[in-house]
């Protein structure tokens, strides 16, 4: 799903104006960012959180060579999905169908 699929879905389901719905989309996501530079979780009820976790530096090596580098830290962000997001994509669908494994005998 795309930002114009999301505005799209805000107009047919609410009835925005499409620019309406284009500036609710924007001004979320706008909210979101300026919360996640500032190292703020945000957190979604029924949803998930989003937590911006910082990765210290450390020792790696060079695949190629095998000299030993410093990997610079940086700032990563993680999201966990709420338990009420988890239960309703697991009951949503049915599960996939099994996958016969070589070593079982075809289906007659």
């Amino acid at each position: 799903m795309t930002k114009a699929d999301i505005i799209t879905r805000i107009y047919e389901k609410i009835g925005f104006s499409k620019k309406d719905a284009t500036d609710v989309v924007e001004a979320t996501f706008d909210i979101i960012k300026g919360c996640l530079e500032n190292a703020e979780k945000v957190k979604i009820s029924g949803f998930g959180n989003f937590v911006v976790n910082t990765k210290r530096p450390r020792k790696g090596r060079n695949p190629q060579t095998g000299d030993e580098i410093i990997i610079v830290g940086r700032k990563v962000l993680t999201f966990k999905a709420s338990q009420i997001l988890k239960k309703s994509l697991n009951t949503m669908s049915p599960p996939p169908p099994s996958v016969s494994s070589p070593s079982s005998p075809p289906a007659e």
